[in-house]
């Protein structure tokens, strides 16, 4: 993520498409804004207009002509309070479904981000970019248009009545008001990166809080709730002190604005009484100058305290556009190709990760035939679960190429490529619902009777019967409630759902027992037939009837070739196996 701080006219410039979908709704909010900023000044000079004939012509300010007055007040309290309405709900409501919209565009950037993003982000990060960030947005998107707008109509329409008023007065006034904006200004900076720190914090505590829930067995296994406590209370520890920092802040820029406010109307009313002192100005114009000086100031105060809502919605937006900005590193190539089933070949495959200088493969060949069985064997770190991973391209090759049936798979579209893959991995990973829904994930919109024929692939069938609630049994997060065997037959099931050419076997037993190894390895061994199959084990008894096997080492492929063979060879394959 960029840690650069962003300016504000650019943020604001990439947050402006969003207002398009709802760009009359801004018209409308717009003029409802100025139609409550009307009513509001009008009511000085009412005021205005009856001292005036109470001081001057006592005679003319008659029962019916007070009634008149009221009547056309009460009319523009009605507009005021149709306006402020309108304001209030459809203002809001446009304000949260330009929030959905950043979340779908936010949420569908990450769809398309690589593994690499995620193994550098923590996801309570994300989470909180996606929740609580977004929400400060809905507030600066509302407001931001009305807050400015009715501030812009009152200074103008005030400077303009009030110099129509006194000129000596108004100058003073107007030339208090840029010294208090500018005096604002210097905290301004200091709250946003505060409140961006604070933003960080809360990803931060997001991201140990899920951590430490989701494993909260191995906490409670090794009694490690206070050091789990602990950090959680360093975490939350930090958060209040930038958030102190922010508030300390934030008070500094309120007690600077209330400061010269009250130097405003003792201007107003120092200055005003020695005008009238000199009868430079009369009692009704001072009345009506005092009562505009106070909307003036009223209206100032809600812009200024709207600043900490503008900058947690900077914030929002900053945070968003980091994300949006991170570029997708696996992307289709204009009329890129769709998959077609054939020889899979590694030519002069190099590859190594972005932060790591050494490489993980280099210059490998390697062709596997259609509907052939490789495993893949040897020490960690020798490459054999990044070769897998090249294959659906969660990761491109840094160098040579990998191409299936002749067609480069960086030519062809990552959907149609992934859809003919299936993995099946040693960590498996179900979503929180239900067991039939778990399976169905292999092929959206299949029917309940493709459901049970490949749970009865898997061999998972029966012991789904057993289930309290059958296929509709609840698995809990992450396939809580299931042993691992029965997970991992789920897993198997949705890949037979899917009914891929080729299969991905990444040490899919290693963690099993031996009763639930030898029911899984059956379903694997069904599912494997007619397929091309790359199997990673750590177990070789389970790779023994590969067509061809192949021992990866930080040298690449060491050996080569099947079991018999590599055993009469007496290398590394041979010391694997007999260890």
């Amino acid at each position: 993520m960029s840690k650069k701080q962003m300016k504000t006219s650019y943020l604001i410039r990439r947050f402006l498409p969003y207002y398009k979908n709802y760009k009359w709704i801004v018209v409308l909010d717009l003029l409802c804004a100025a139609l409550t900023t009307v009513c509001e000044l009008v009511f000085p000079m009412i005021i205005r207009e009856v001292t005036f004939l109470a001081e001057n012509d006592l005679a003319s300010l008659t029962v019916g002509y007070v009634g008149k007055l009221s009547l056309f007040y009460l009319l523009l309290r009605g507009i005021d309070a149709a306006a402020n309405y309108f304001m209030a709900n459809t203002g809001h409501v446009m304000g949260t479904r330009m929030e959905s919209d950043m979340r779908h565009d936010l949420f569908s950037h990450l769809q398309t981000l690589s593994y690499a993003y995620y193994s550098d982000t923590k996801v309570g990060q994300i989470m909180a970019r996606i929740t609580s960030d977004l929400f400060d947005v809905t507030e600066f998107a509302h407001h931001c248009p009305e807050e400015l707008f009715i501030t812009g109509i009152k200074i103008i329409v005030s400077f303009i009545i009030l110099i129509n008023i006194n000129i000596p007065l108004t100058l003073i006034v107007f030339l208090i008001l840029p010294v208090m904006l500018l005096s604002s200004l210097r905290f301004r900076e200091k709250m946003r990166l505060a409140f961006k720190e604070s933003r960080v914090q809360v990803g931060e505590i997001n991201a140990q809080v899920e951590d430490s829930l989701l494993g909260i067995r191995v906490v409670k296994s090794f009694a490690n709730e206070p050091i789990e406590q602990q950090k959680f209370d360093a975490g939350n520890e930090k958060f209040l002190e930038i958030k102190s920092r922010a508030y300390r802040y934030m008070a500094g820029f309120h007690t600077n604005t209330r400061f010269f406010e009250g130097v405003m109307h003792l201007a107003v009313v120092a200055a005003g009484a020695i005008f009238m002192i000199y009868q430079k100005i009369d009692a009704s114009d001072l009345i009506a100058y005092l009562l505009y000086i106070t909307t003036l100031l009223a209206s100032i105060r809600t812009l200024i305290q709207f600043t900490e809502q503008f900058q947690r919605g900077m914030t929002g937006i900053e945070r968003f556009l980091e994300i949006m900005d991170t570029p997708a590193e696996i992307v289709d190539k204009p009329g890129a190709k769709e998959f077609s089933e054939g020889d899979i070949c590694f030519e002069d495959v190099t590859f190594k990760y972005a932060e790591n200088d050494r490489n993980i493969l280099t210059n490998l060949n390697l062709t596997i035939h259609t509907g052939e069985s490789v495993a893949l064997v040897g020490p960690s770190g020798g490459g054999k679960t990044t070769l897998c991973n090249l294959i659906p391209r969660f990761y491109d090759v840094t160098g040579g190429r990998i191409t299936i049936n002749g067609v480069d798979i960086a030519d062809m579209t990552t959907e149609s490529l992934r859809s003919h893959i299936g993995v099946v991995q040693q960590d498996v990973y179900l979503f929180s619902g239900t067991i039939r829904e778990n399976i169905a994930y292999g092929k959206p919109g299949a029917d309940f009777s493709e459901v049970v024929q490949a749970a009865k692939d898997a061999g998972a069938h029966e012991f789904i019967l057993s289930l309290p609630d059958g296929y509709d049994s609840y698995v809990g997060e992450r396939g809580i409630k299931l042993s691992g065997g029965q997970k991992q037959r789920i897993s198997i099931a949705r890949v037979f759902l899917k009914n891929p050419p080729i299969l991905i076997l990444d040490e899919a037993t290693s963690a099993l027992d031996n009763e639930s190894e030898k029911l899984v390895q059956k379903s694997l061994e069904r599912l494997a037939k007619g397929r091309t199959v790359f199997t990673i084990a750590h177990r070789l008894t389970t790779i023994r009837n590969a067509n061809t096997i192949l021992v990866l080492t930080e040298n690449g492929i060491e050996e080569q070739g099947t079991h018999e063979e590599l055993l009469e060879k007496d290398g590394i394959y041979a010391y694997l196996y007999k260890m």
